[in-house]
């Protein structure tokens, strides 16, 4: 951790599960890793993961919750990106240590 002497609130660790609870699902990992490349509406997430669009905003409604990823309204379309660098590099990290090769 970065700051390891840091006290941490029953709040802060609760965020932080809600946070790790919303990643453990592989489609809403999908979601992440395809916001990585940029802001999104539920239209193009849907097409770029083949899911139902009503899917779709369902899991969004949830990583949003968890505050993994943020919205805004443009017109009538509803656009998705990361909430922030932190979900990126916690995402990123926890993908790269899920590639490396598994040793004893």
């Amino acid at each position: 951790m970065a700051n390891e002497s840091r006290e941490l609130t029953d709040e802060q660790l609760q965020a932080a599960g809600t946070m790790f609870s919303a990643l453990a699902d592989p489609a809403r990992l999908r979601l992440i890793v395809e916001l990585a490349r940029g802001e999104a509406t539920v239209s193009d997430l849907a097409s770029a993961t083949q899911e139902k669009l009503t899917t779709v905003s369902a899991r969004l409604g949830l990583l949003w919750s968890a505050r993994l990823v943020a919205r805004r309204r443009e017109g009538k379309s509803m656009l998705y990106r990361l909430h922030d660098a932190h979900v990126l590099t916690l995402v990123s990290n926890a993908l790269d240590h899920a590639c490396e090769e598994h040793h004893s």
